[in-house]
């Protein structure tokens, strides 16, 4: 890899980042199994312990931080306990949560149960519902108050009703006027048209669903999956979109940079424990290339380094900086 992506990743410390979007609490039940239950065939588990992360859209403040020490959160939490849990967690990693809104709805919680680092079910606990007038005017108000000082925007679009047409084409433009670095990781069943941000995240069955196009199965090699490209061109075209980049799980990712043709980049995952949030990571650490100098190139192989190593560890994880930049090496 090279030296200088090592010296893009040393000037991360220094950017300003707010990430927008739907904020969940993320719960672990942690336990061990002995024996199927007599009422049902499913196992038994005896819990050991519990464990709470920011999840959702702050997760992907989570893994920014382990970067720089100034990022910031907009989205919505609600006055309870796991509310108060969320913004206190927040808080402790020194992420500013001055653009979160308290609302009368509930958090969204996500309760996963793990026994012998198998993830046993997950439970949601949460209620879609699109802001109100007066909310979405109190969102952007506090993003205009923080825009003039960031270097960058994340939209993490979870379809929880935070991220609506208006407050994307008001961050979209706001971001364009100011010369922002906008990204976004999509949710294709909000049907949010995305117009002129500097890079969008999907994964592949993600692509496929915003394209409307039906769900092909995966051909290797990447390059020569004829369904996934058109899928990736029509997305540029519907989102006015420079870079494209879909993750592709085992497959690693497919870049898609203007005109260029498509570039593949392999997974760097030497083993998988948990996926989850790594595409959190990945779209953190996107940004961060991009809002560093990268080009679309360099940052989408520094997110894939990133998402490679975090699937090797167990739970909503994120990777540091020194982890990233020995990671580099291999």
């Amino acid at each position: 890899m090279p030296t200088d992506l090592r010296a893009l990743l040393k000037g991360f410390a220094s950017l300003r980042v707010l990430v927008a979007g739907d904020l969940m609490l993320d719960e672990f039940v942690w336990g061990r199994v002995s024996r199927i239950s007599p009422e049902a065939p499913v196992p038994v588990v005896n819990v050991t312990g519990e464990s709470y992360y920011p999840g959702g859209a702050a997760n992907v403040a989570r893994n920014l931080r382990e970067f720089t020490p100034h990022v910031a959160v907009m989205g919505t939490a609600g006055t309870d306990a796991a509310g108060d849990r969320l913004l206190a967690l927040l808080e402790e990693s020194a992420i500013d949560t001055s653009a979160v809104l308290r609302t009368p709805s509930p958090t969204t919680v996500k309760t996963r149960i793990i026994a012998r680092h198998q993830q046993i079910v997950r439970v949601d606990r949460e209620r879609r519902e699109p802001l109100t007038a007066e909310q979405t005017a109190a969102a952007l108000a506090a993003f205009g108050r923080h825009l003039e000082s960031l270097d960058a925007i994340i939209v993490a679009d979870y379809g929880k009703g935070f991220i609506t047409q208006l407050v994307a084409d008001s961050m979209a433009a706001a971001a364009r006027a100011h010369g922002k670095i906008l990204t976004v990781d999509p949710h294709p069943h909000t049907s949010i048209l995305w117009q002129g941000p500097n890079a969008i995240k999907p994964n592949r069955t993600e692509a496929f669903l915003a394209a409307g196009m039906p769900l092909s199965e995966a051909l290797l090699p990447v390059s020569e999956d004829r369904a996934l490209l058109e899928a990736g061109r029509r997305l540029q075209r519907l989102w006015n979109v420079e870079t494209l980049l879909i993750t592709l799980g085992e497959h690693g990712m497919l870049l898609l940079e203007g005109q260029a043709p498509p570039d593949h980049i392999p997974t760097s995952a030497q083993e998988v424990f948990d996926v989850s949030g790594a595409g959190d990571t990945a779209l953190a650490v996107l940004t961060l290339g991009l809002a560093a100098g990268a080009t679309p190139a360099e940052a989408a192989r520094l997110a894939n380094r990133a998402s490679g190593l975090v699937v090797g560890k167990l739970g909503t994880a994120t990777v540091t900086a020194a982890e990233l930049e020995a990671g580099l090496a291999l």
